[in-house]
């Protein structure tokens, strides 16, 4: 690499430049931000220009390598998270009651556990976990008919047990 930081920069303009915006742009999805970590980046081989020497690895990947930690850093810090572009302020919206949805939860949560164990657990894996009746076989070590016999008999019974506590379809 070039001996002082102003021909470093020069250098590394004229050979990655675009490369590293493309890069930037593609962890950032924004153009301007992405310009941001690419100007950030830069900033910092200049500051540490005697890091880029070939000999010690590809300048390139070095480049990119702190870019994606600046992306990582700023996601992660408290001022990426709160901070929101003006033509992006969410509008207040109204306060939503979820009591009715937490009352709801309990009323299905204390009507699985009047459930068969093994019915419960083949309403976790296929419901709660989202797993394909093949996975939910597999895990349970079952075959795959017996998942789909259990999980029918075990919806008619939480259903059953629903009605029994005085819930009634909707």
């Amino acid at each position: 690499m070039a001996e002082n930081p102003t021909a470093l920069m020069q250098q590394l303009h004229d050979e990655h430049a675009a490369a590293l915006w493309g890069f930037c742009l593609h962890l950032t999805g924004d153009p301007i931000r992405a310009e941001d970590v690419a100007q950030e980046t830069l900033l910092r081989a200049w500051q540490h220009y005697e890091r880029l020497d070939e000999a010690r690895g590809s300048v390139r990947s070095w480049l990119f390598t702190v870019a994606r930690n600046i992306v990582i850093d700023e996601w992660r810090s408290k001022r990426f998270q709160n901070e929101r572009p003006t033509d992006q302020v969410p509008e207040p919206g109204n306060p939503v009651d979820q009591t009715d949805t937490l009352l709801q939860s309990w009323v299905v949560a204390e009507a699985i556990t009047q459930l068969s164990s093994e019915h419960r657990a083949v309403l976790l894996e296929c419901y709660y976990r989202g797993r394909s009746v093949a996975e939910a076989a597999r895990r349970l070590g079952v075959p795959e008919g017996t998942v789909k016999s259990r999980t029918h008999y075990a919806l008619r019974a939480l259903r059953l047990a629903l009605e029994e506590m005085g819930v009634g379809a909707a």
